[in-house]
């Protein structure tokens, strides 16, 4: 299902937000704190946490909160949105800390910068809609857990957006292409998971005007970064045309509705399997 994201604008659009990104995305941190209450009934006392796509590392205080014995590392592949005073750290010494520290290092999530069955707990709040492909990042995670290790993410499903991307009809992305939860399931099977849960809900934002939404997206770094977006200016006509299409969906108080499909998922890295005389299937991947 790789769509072709182009990941040089997306470290572009996050860092010209890097600043003010944890005041400007409100999105992230209401399911963040979703997320955080779904730990509530998860069974988990983990000594090492990653939060992968980190950003200014807003899930980090929840995090430390629930698990004070756990040392922390918030991992993104823009340097510019990580803490700025964490900045210079290095992720080596993440290993070293005592209980309840917290580190931050520059990484993909693809390859992750630690050692083989490492972690307890794999941390990605909104990180899915900016991979062009979620199964390299699961592979990645399913080897860096531990065997009873959980992986925890949210993203953005296919309804996401859905009156604005209605109102485009010139063949180009203007929004990130989004993973149905079903397709999402089956990947985490693929992978090598055990005991995926996948649901959703749906969150409504609503604006004054079509502007605000706009404005919205660009300040949370969530501009189109996909490679057939289009490159050049709007004109005044297609402007026109999606103000147009989006009136249609005024509601009775005044008010612009924003629809986002929200995808909440969790999996856990089960025991090797077994065969009859007690030998253990191991995988190999070529990278």
């Amino acid at each position: 299902m790789a769509e072709f994201i182009d990941r040089a604008r997306v470290r572009r659009n996050f860092r010209r937000v890097a600043e003010r990104y944890a005041q400007a995305d409100f999105l992230a941190r209401e399911v963040d704190a979703r997320m955080q209450e779904r730990l509530d009934y998860v069974r988990l006392e983990p000594r090492w946490i990653a939060d992968l796509g980190c950003g200014p590392g807003l899930s980090l205080p929840g995090l430390q909160a629930r698990y004070p014995q756990a040392c922390c590392l918030g991992l993104d592949q823009e340097a510019a949105m990580l803490p700025r005073d964490s900045r210079p750290g290095g992720w080596r010494r993440w290993f070293g800390r005592s209980q309840g520290a917290s580190s931050f290092a520059v990484a993909t999530a693809e390859q992750l910068p630690l050692a083989p069955g490492r972690l307890d707990l794999a941390w990605a709040n909104m990180l899915l809609p900016w991979l062009e492909e979620p199964r390299p990042l699961f592979r990645e995670v399913l080897g860096s857990l531990r065997v009873g290790g959980l992986l925890m993410f949210s993203t953005l499903g296919p309804d996401t957006l859905r009156e604005l991307r209605g109102g485009f009809r010139d063949g180009y992305a203007h929004t990130q292409r989004f993973a149905d939860m079903h397709d999402l399931g089956d990947m985490l099977l693929e992978s090598g998971f055990a005991d995926p849960v996948v649901d959703m809900e749906v969150i409504t934002l609503t604006y004054a005007d079509l502007d605000a939404l706009l404005a919205d997206l660009r300040g949370a770094g969530a501009g189109c970064a996909m490679e057939d977006r289009r490159r050049s200016l709007a004109g005044r006509g297609l402007r026109q045309a999606l103000e147009a299409h989006y009136e249609t969906w005024r509601r009775p108080d005044g008010r612009l509705p924003a629809t986002f499909e929200v995808i909440y998922g969790h999996a856990w890295k089960p025991e090797p399997r077994q065969i009859a005389d007690g030998r253990s299937i191991i995988r190999f991947e070529r990278r």
